[in-house]
């Protein structure tokens, strides 16, 4: 007896879900190969082994799963044909190598990777794995690799490479963690054994550098709260998406992008957010109700909030290419109004959720429930993060203790 089936396999991960792997059976053993999917027990239908309606992609994530499916059923009707017998071992090698046909090579199984990527939608992971794609390549004199090539020596020699063209130690830490991403998953896909991994030498942490303090104090998101954008009609959406951004705890560009007059009723804003797939309910205070009460009436006939897409209907790779051209506007404009309200610090999309961050802090509320609100899953990481942002409260907590 054999079956071949996608399932939810009920070994939990560290954040509540559970990974989705194709399952095989056959003459009473089972193996099972992971997919780039993970799921909670409420977006998952195990009868027909797909996502339901309550996953956000779950169209686009169903039409992967499925031709992960048939691709499986394809091979495992192969073998039967050519040989009399095969047992859990054949059909894994072939369908390893069905997956990625130079096996050891990496840029193949890379392209696979982002095209599974593409397809469930995942158009920010996409990007940041082409992106390092096109890095190694150019470091590599785009050669062929094979995964025994990263060893420590290769990612310290990427390193120096990538710091020699001007690379600053965040932008370095996020190509090798991609790098190291894609390592990882070559090996839950059997691609690679997990031997000599270089990245349990390799230390990405040590790529953490102080940079430049990104966010703001309150007296200067106050600047951009009260600019008078009478004088700079241009400026309108900047300072009110910074505004919106700011007291909705940090929303990121792509949430506020995609947010729904669906997801807002009379006292909050519900919504997904995109990196982390955490579920946020925030409740609207009075500059965003104002903001919201704008909107509604010169906002685009559109099921957006915001008029950053112009229609319904638009497929991620439409809604990628909308984002990357009115997000370099946005960043533009951003600077324009630090310039206009005497900000000396350089100010981003991002700078908003930082900001926020340290305002609370400024403010005095508990580092837990400042983690709480950014959506962050452990104090060490609200630690780290608030550690970023500088010593200002610190200072002033000092002063008070000279008499």
């Amino acid at each position: 007896m054999s079956s071949i089936k996608i399932v939810l396999r009920k070994k939990g991960l560290s954040d509540g879900s559970y990974p989705i792997c194709l399952r095989i059976t056959k003459d009473r053993k089972t193996k099972y190969f992971n997919t780039i999917f993970k799921s909670t027990e409420k977006e998952w239908d195990a009868p027909s082994g797909c996502f339901n309606k309550r996953n956000t992609n779950y169209i686009q994530n169903n039409r992967l799963l499925l031709k992960i499916k048939a691709r499986a059923l394809k091979i495992y009707s192969d073998l039967d044909f050519e040989k009399d017998y095969f047992n859990l071992e054949d059909f894994s090698q072939r369908f390893r190598l069905d997956n990625n046909p130079a096996n050891d090579y990496i840029f193949p199984f890379w392209e696979e990777i982002i095209s599974e990527m593409k397809l469930a939608g995942r158009m920010g992971n996409a990007t940041m794995y082409m992106e390092t794609m096109k890095s190694v390549k150019q470091f590599c004199g785009f050669k062929k690799i094979r995964f025994q090539d990263i060893t420590n020596s290769f990612l310290n020699k990427y390193e120096a490479w990538l710091r020699s063209r001007g690379g600053t130690g965040g932008g370095i830490s996020i190509k090798q963690r991609t790098l190291r991403a894609l390592y990882n998953k070559a090996i839950e896909r059997n691609i690679i054994k997990d031997i000599n991994h270089p990245f349990k030498t390799y230390k990405i942490s040590k790529l953490k550098g102080q940079g430049i303090k990104r966010a703001l104090d309150f007296d200067q998101v106050t600047k951009i709260i009260d600019f008078d954008t009478s004088k700079y009609p241009q400026l309108v959406e900047a300072r009110n998406y910074f505004v919106f951004s700011f007291y909705t705890r940090g929303m990121n560009y792509t949430d506020m992008m995609v947010l729904k007059w669906v997801d807002i009723d009379s006292k909050s804003i519900s919504y997904i957010r995109n990196k982390t797939k955490g579920r946020f309910v925030i409740s609207i205070v009075p500059p965003v109700r104002e903001i919201l009460d704008y909107y509604k009436e010169y906002s685009l006939p559109t099921e957006y909030v915001f008029p950053i897409l112009l229609k319904d209907g638009l497929t991620p790779n439409q809604i990628n290419n909308r984002k990357k051209k009115t997000l370099a506007k946005y960043n533009r404009d951003l600077k324009e109004i630090a310039g206009l309200c005497s900000i000396k610090k350089s100010l981003s999309s991002y700078v908003a959720r930082h900001s926020f961050a340290n305002c609370l802090k400024q403010k005095g509320v508990a580092t837990d429930i400042i983690g709480e609100s950014l959506g962050h899953k452990n104090i060490t990481i609200t630690q780290v993060y608030l550690k970023e942002l500088g010593s200002n409260v610190l200072d002033e907590a000092v002063a008070l203790l000279v008499i």
